[in-house]
C-alpha cells in the first residue's frame, strides 16, 4: 500500500509560482509512474502532468505545457510540480497519483493510477 501526501499549495496572484511536492511511502517508488491531476469546483478531475519512474519522460496537458514542470527525486521518494505563470483558471485541488507499471510509460488516464493523495488546494487570484 502506497501513501501519498501532497504539500505546497496556497494562494498566489496571477503570474506567480508555486511548487507542489508529493511524498510517497509504503512502496517501491521507482516502480511507479507519477501523475498530477486537478479538480476545480463543479468540474471533473483532469490530467495535468505525468513523469515516468526514471524521470526521462514527461507529458503535460496542453493547458499547462510550457508553464508547469514535473520532476522527481527517487532518493527522497518525492515528486514535484513546479507551476509558473499561474492563471486564475489553474485554481483547483491538485492531486498526485501513482501508477504501478514496468517501464517508462506515461498515462493520462485516471483509472490507470492505483494510489492517490488527499490533494492540496491551489488558488490563483486575478
Amino acid at each position: 500500500q502506497v501513501q501519498l501526501v501532497e504539500s505546497g499549495g496556497g494562494l498566489v496572484q496571477a503570474g506567480g509560482s508555486l511548487r507542489l511536492s508529493c511524498a510517497a511511502s509504503g512502496g517501491t517508488f521507482t516502480s511507479y509512474t507519477m501523475g498530477w491531476f486537478r479538480q476545480a469546483p463543479g468540474k471533473e478531475r483532469e490530467f495535468v502532468a505525468s513523469i515516468t519512474w526514471s524521470g526521462r519522460r514527461t507529458y503535460y496537458a496542453d493547458s499547462v505545457k510550457g508553464r508547469f514542470t514535473a520532476s522527481r527525486d527517487n532518493a527522497k521518494n518525492t515528486v514535484y510540480l513546479q507551476m509558473n505563470s499561474l492563471r486564475p483558471e489553474d485554481t483547483a485541488v491538485y492531486y498526485c497519483a501513482a501508477y504501478l507499471v514496468s517501464g517508462d510509460y506515461i498515462s493520462t488516464y485516471l483509472p490507470s493510477y492505483d494510489y492517490w493523495g488527499q490533494g492540496t488546494q491551489v488558488t490563483v487570484s486575478a
